[in-house]
């Protein structure tokens, strides 16, 4: 005998009904009423499985919501070395230990060239956030101090 069905004494198996966001307007739905769409995107990482990178699953409540968020990920460019940056991050947080670019490389699946930029294109935006905002960040530690 097969049964492809949840165990009766499963927790899924009470009806639960699954809710998400429209990511254009924030309204909740039912998870079966919405609208989704995959778009290339540099700066999304699958959690689990890195031949998934760099897609996004946008979700919405309307065609016309939809359509909008597609407009807006049409007009976004796809930067590989976001995406390698990305990927060398989720890489290292994984470690206790430095770790040789060389391995950082084989590990994140990419080529030390892409590895190298990556890095590169990381801490150029890390240099222009400090510029931005790093003072003033450590102005307002320092007004929190007695």
């Amino acid at each position: 005998m097969e049964d492809f069905g949840p165990p009766a004494d499963d927790w899924t198996a009470d009806d639960t009904e699954a809710f998400d966001l429209c990511d254009q307007c924030g309204r909740v739905l039912a998870a079966s009423d919405l609208l989704s769409a995959l778009v290339p995107d540099s700066s999304a990482l699958h959690p689990s499985d890195p031949e998934l990178d760099g897609r996004r699953v946008l979700t919405a409540c309307t065609l016309e919501h939809l359509a909008e968020l597609v407009e807006q990920y049409r007009g976004r460019p796809f930067v590989p070395e976001e995406q390698w940056a990305g990927k060398v991050c989720r890489t290292l947080a994984a470690q206790e230990e430095p770790v040789p670019l060389s391995l950082v490389a084989r590990m994140s699946g990419l080529s030390v060239q892409q590895t190298v930029r990556g890095v590169e294109w990381h801490n150029t935006r890390a240099r222009e956030w400090q510029a931005r905002y790093g003072d003033r960040a450590a102005a307002d530690q320092d007004d929190d101090e007695p």
